[in-house]
């Protein structure tokens, strides 16, 4: 089985330990970078990419099905974020913590990021913020380390 993320007319399909790794990589730089309650919304989406919580196979999202806000700036933000946490992952920050070299990650870390840039953030908000079918909430961010 594999994981299927998608946005902007792209699909990066990834294997069970292809995805480990890059929820891994991109969860290390996102909770360097979070500050706003968007931010944690995201950092909550891509904790529920673990596939032992959520079983192998089972993981993956749209960007069309995230919530990025209700006006123009809001929606220009969390894109920025989201390619913020994409450039900090694919630089290598913090990868020393892992235990284990990531196989691949910065082949489907340059593939997610040019995902994220040719994709368009809808113009509609959803009650409540999230993604479509998932409730999160804003939280502390894990310990924040300078690269």
């Amino acid at each position: 089985m594999g994981n299927v993320f998608k946005g902007g007319g792209q699909r990066l399909d990834l294997s069970n330990s292809g995805t480990e790794v890059f929820v891994d990589v991109l969860t290390l730089a996102v909770s360097d970078l979070a500050e706003d309650p968007w931010d944690y919304r995201f950092a909550a989406l891509l904790t529920l990419q673990n596939q032992s919580v959520m079983g192998r196979g089972a993981v993956g999202f749209d960007l069309e099905d995230i919530d990025w806000g209700a006006t123009p700036h809001e929606r220009a933000r969390a894109k920025g974020f989201v390619l913020r946490v994409a450039a900090r992952a694919l630089s290598r920050c913090r990868w020393n913590e892992l235990g284990y070299r990531p196989p691949h990650a910065e082949d489907s870390l340059r593939r997610f990021l040019a995902m994220v840039e040719s994709f368009t953030p809808p113009a509609r908000a959803r009650p409540g913020g999230g993604s479509r079918g998932r409730t999160t909430r804003p939280g502390p961010a894990a310990c924040v380390t300078a690269c």
